[in-house]
């Protein structure tokens, strides 16, 4: 079992001619990342030997470099350091038996002469930007590695959102043209998936904007047009996620007027119901005493009397309540 948190390195010089440097072995990739070459390193956040092994070989970098490259609980941020840059970014969760909203972190930090990324869990956009470079895609420089990697990550994030948006269409629909119970928890996830995304959106958008906006060697001015590009996308994919929040929150009101309405309409007929049987229950009880005096005890026909008494009695009821009803409506 190797001891090196090391997951994927190369060697970049900006020319796909330069294929046969990628995948340096680990004394190689720890010298160009001290030297003028351009190299990128990523690393396994959860491994043993990480803080070590970064505090050995990147002792070059500043001490808030290294603690943020380490730190356990991140929030999208960026920070000039010396030289170079941190961003801190979070994409889709797309490991398997995670739910996708979870959004991983990913951390980063470039200057002219080195890329350096930790993750705690599986990155996608990790692995795509190393199966590129493995194809001979190979960025030019730090700036343009760091804004192919924001494009691929802002790129999930955007997609994700356009599922949630079609999810709360077809949500909608049901709703408004079926309703039921069963869709309460439909309406549910769906607020949940929002809510998990939108904590990381906003900060988002304030990094890729002052990634854009800082002075160093880092950013040129290619790389600030992109990042300004990235962070006005995050700023829909926020402003998206605002309107799906909110659409959310209608279908559940609306999920809530439906079980009003319901329940309302039941109590209604129960108090139709009890209105109805309530003077016959009344009658019939004063006629089943058993004393002396009642009217119709010695009389063949008084059972029948008194039924004929409670249909007339309920006709007269059903007919005061309708006329209730229309007088009502006008």
């Amino acid at each position: 079992m190797t001891t090196s948190p090391i997951k994927l390195s190369h060697i970049l010089t900006g020319h796909p001619s330069a294929n046969d440097l990628l995948h340096a072995d680990e004394a190689h990739i720890v010298a160009a990342l001290r030297d003028d070459r351009l190299a990128w390193v990523h690393l396994d956040g959860t491994h043993p030997e990480a803080q070590s092994w970064i505090r050995q070989e990147l002792d070059y970098l500043e001490p808030q470099a290294v603690e943020a490259l380490l730190d356990r609980d991140t929030r999208p941020r960026t920070t000039v350091i010396g030289e170079g840059m941190l961003i801190i970014l979070r994409g889709i969760n797309f490991n398997e038996g995670e739910d996708r909203e979870d959004m991983v972190s990913l951390r980063i930090y470039a200057d002219s002469k080195r890329i350096v990324t930790i993750a705690r869990k599986r990155v996608r956009a990790i692995e795509r930007m190393d199966d590129a470079i493995r194809s001979g895609q190979v960025p030019e420089n730090a700036g343009l590695f760091v804004v192919r990697l924001t494009e691929d990550i802002v790129g999930r994030i955007g997609a994700f959102q356009s599922e949630l948006d079609e999810h709360a269409e077809a949500l909608e629909d049901k709703v408004y043209g079926q309703g039921g119970d069963h869709l309460r928890r439909d309406v549910l996830d769906l607020r949940l998936q929002v809510i998990a995304v939108r904590r990381y959106l906003g900060p988002q958008r304030e990094a890729l904007l002052k990634a854009s906006q800082a002075q160093c060697a880092l950013v040129t001015e290619e790389v600030r047009r992109e990042l300004e590009e990235e962070a006005v996308k995050m700023t829909r994919i926020s402003e998206d996620m605002d309107e799906l929040r909110d659409q959310a929150q209608v279908l559940r009101e609306e999920l809530s007027t439906q079980l009003s309405d319901r329940v309302n309409r039941n109590t209604f007929v129960l108090s139709v119901v009890s209105v109805i049987f309530l003077p016959l229950g009344f009658l019939t009880g004063l006629f089943g005493v058993n004393i002396g005096g009642m009217p119709g005890l010695n009389s063949d026909n008084a059972f029948m009397w008194l039924c004929l008494w409670c249909v007339g009695l309920v006709m007269v009821q059903l007919l005061f309540m309708w006329r209730l009803l229309t007088m009502g409506r006008q």
